[in-house]
C-alpha cells in the first residue's frame, strides 16, 4: 500500500517538552522559595516527574479530567491540602514559567517543510485537544497539519491500538497508509506497529537497544524525508491527498 500521511506525536517529538518543563519547573520552583525545601534541583525535578507520570496516567485512564489532574499535581507535590482555586493558581504560575520556555527542536520546522509536498501530516496525542492545540499555534506549526487527534475526544491513549486506528479513521485511510513518528518506543514504535501503522521511533538520545522487528529508527528528524521518499516509492512526491 502506498504511503498517504504522516501522524506525529508533538511532546519531546517536534517539541522540547522535556526542556520547556524542567526550566519551567526549576523557575518556578525558585520563584516559590521551593528548592531548597524539596532537597535542590534534581530531587525536585525527579518528585515532579514522579507526580507528573503518576496523575497523568490517572488522567489517560479516565479517572481526571485534564485541569483535575492538573490539580492533583499541585497537591501531591506539595503534600499539603489545597482548594481548588489554590491548586489552580499554584499550577497556573508553573504554567506561565514552563510556557515561556516553549522552544521546538531545531530539526522540526524543516522536517515539516520537507513532508509538506510529499504526504498529509496530522498529530496524534495522548494530552487534551485543547492543550495541544494551543501550543502547535503559539509555537507557530499548527498550519501543516490537517487534523490534531488527541486521546480527551478519540476515548482511547497510545499505546491502545484503538488510539491509533481511530486516528486513521479520522483521516479515512487505512493504517498501512499511514507513517506514525514518536519518541517513546513503547508508546509510539510499538504501539503504531501492532496498531497496523508504518512505525518511526525518533531515538533522539541513542538508546542502547536493538530496535524491534518492524520499527524503523532515526536518530533525528532530518532523515525522516529520506525514509518517506522510499516507503513512498523511487521518491516520487505523493499526489493523493
Amino acid at each position: 500500500m502506498p504511503l498517504r500521511a504522516v501522524l506525529w506525536d508533538l511532546d519531546d517529538t517536534l517539541f522540547d517538552y522535556t526542556g520547556s518543563d524542567r526550566t519551567g519547573v526549576l523557575r518556578h520552583l525558585r520563584t516559590e522559595g521551593l528548592l531548597a525545601a524539596y532537597g535542590g534541583e534534581e530531587t525536585a525535578l525527579a518528585r515532579w516527574r514522579a507526580v507528573m507520570e503518576t496523575e497523568f496516567a490517572r488522567f489517560l485512564a479516565g479517572e481526571l479530567g485534564f485541569q483535575e489532574h492538573r490539580r492533583a499535581r499541585a497537591r501531591t507535590f506539595l503534600g499539603i491540602p489545597l482548594s481548588d482555586a489554590e491548586a489552580d493558581a499554584w499550577f497556573g504560575r508553573y504554567v506561565a514559567q514552563y510556557e515561556a520556555a516553549w522552544r521546538l527542536f531545531p530539526d522540526s520546522v524543516p522536517a515539516l517543510e520537507a513532508l509538506a509536498p510529499l504526504v498529509r501530516q496530522a498529530m496524534l496525542s495522548n494530552s487534551s485537544t485543547a492543550n495541544q492545540e494551543r501550543k502547535l499555534t503559539t509555537l507557530g506549526i499548527r498550519e501543516y497539519f490537517e487534523a490534531v487527534l488527541c486521546a480527551d475526544t478519540l476515548g482511547h491513549a497510545k499505546p491502545a491500538p484503538e488510539a491509533f486506528t481511530a486516528a486513521c479513521a479520522a483521516l479515512a485511510l487505512p493504517p498501512a497508509d499511514v507513517l506514525y513518528v514518536g519518541d517513546r518506543l513503547d508508546l509510539d514504535g510499538l504501539g503504531a506497529r501492532d496498531a497496523g501503522l508504518v512505525p518511526v521511533w525518533l531515538d533522539r538520545a541513542g538508546a542502547n537497544e536493538p530496535s524491534p522487528p518492524g520499527v524503523h529508527r532515526i536518530r533525528g528528524l532530518a532523515e525522516l524525508p529520506e525514509l518517506v521518499h522510499g516507503l513512498i516509492g523511487f521518491g516520487a512526491p505523493s499526489t493523493i491527498r
